[in-house]
């Protein structure tokens, strides 16, 4: 659900960055009162994970197109909605600079979609509400699911909405929502699937993850290393080995566009905002599309895609290779790890906390 530049106009674009800014520096300003040093290491790793997590794009069957997590629920589940959110926000903005996946203007768009829906709408009253204070298996696996296909229901509405206020498409609004909502409903129901087993097993391991996260404070004197180590290696795993394995359709955005309109991709304007940020993403991008840049030769050769937008997972494969894939998930997961660990740094010290 990683829109493209091309859907979006600059005003529209300009005014999700402001609300996603806004919503950042809240968040950091909550989170500084519940940060220690167990807590700061897990976003760092669970923000690793995420980024790998969403590289696996799996089929819907019957339906030619794909999905991934969002991972919002999952992230909010087990650090809070404030943390959860700051964390979504780090894994969007590795994707938009480095890998060129969701454009630059679309990133404020993709911030609130992916991360505000979940962690402000669909944990605290689907999902609390569901699972109770104390919840089983049975609770946990209910409320993950009806909660993440709640979030990502939202989400995709929201990409619908923004895409038609936008007004540089032809996509009319009640075929491309009749398209998105089915198709996210689906992807919703194994996003809440494996939120659900993730969350199991970390409930059995380390309940007091869950409950400090639902209660917003700090996660205590309790060790959570043995946690820490297997998203870690999760992480690598699923970066380095698993994303070889993702699904070659369309995802659920793309699928919906291209119902509609016939085309894989939506090219916009080479001119302007569009324009300029395309060259921005372009020359930052070291590994666009999760692979390899290609040489000046073979660009001339076969144009690339629009900025922003990206070829489906198999083209990707196709591209750049297994290893141009492996070396993607493992940067982008330490990239990732960095940047909330220096997040967590700077919010610890500015609230004073040792």
């Amino acid at each position: 659900m990683h829109m493209a530049d091309a859907l979006l106009s600059p005003a529209v674009g300009g005014t999700m960055w402001a609300a996603s800014s806004g919503t950042i520096a809240y968040c950091s300003a909550k989170v500084r009162k519940e940060l220690d040093d167990r807590k700061v290491p897990l976003m760092g790793v669970l923000g690793a994970f995420l980024f790998a997590a969403q590289m696996i794009n799996f089929s819907i069957p019957g339906t030619g197109s794909s999905g991934h997590i969002g991972g919002g629920l999952l992230l909010t589940i087990l650090l809070g909605p404030h943390a959860a959110f700051l964390t979504v926000a780090s894994v969007l903005v590795v994707q938009a600079l480095f890998f060129a996946d969701g454009g630059l203007l679309a990133l404020g768009c993709n911030i609130i979609n992916l991360g505000f829906f979940p962690a402000f709408v669909a944990y605290p009253y689907i999902y609390k509400k569901i699972a109770g204070e104390r919840p089983g298996p049975a609770r946990i696996t209910a409320a993950a699911i009806v909660a993440a296909v709640a979030g990502l229901e939202l989400g995709a509405l929201a990409v619908v909405l923004e895409t038609v206020l936008s007004w540089i498409t032809s996509l009319p609004f009640s075929t491309f929502v009749l398209l998105m909502l089915p198709i996210h409903f689906a992807i919703g129901i194994v996003e809440g699937v494996v939120t659900a087993v993730v969350v199991t097993f970390v409930h059995k391991a380390r309940p007091e993850i869950l409950q400090g996260a639902m209660e917003a404070r700090p996660v205590g004197i309790h060790p959570v290393r043995n946690v820490l180590l297997a998203f870690l290696a999760a992480a690598t795993l699923t970066g380095g080995v698993v994303s070889w394995f993702a699904s070659a359709d369309p995802d659920g955005l793309e699928w919906s566009i291209a119902k509609v309109t016939g085309k894989d991709e939506l090219k916009g304007p080479d001119h302007g905002v569009h324009g300029m940020l395309a060259a921005l993403q372009e020359k930052i991008a070291f590994l666009p599309d999760y692979t390899f840049r290609k040489s000046e030769e073979t660009k001339n050769v076969e144009p690339g895609p629009e900025s922003g937008a990206g070829p489906t997972a198999g083209e990707k494969k196709e591209e750049g290779g297994k290893l141009g894939t492996s070396v993607s998930g493992i940067v982008g997961g330490l990239i990732t790890l960095a940047i909330v660990f220096l997040t967590g740094f700077l919010l610890k010290r500015r609230s004073g906390v040792a």
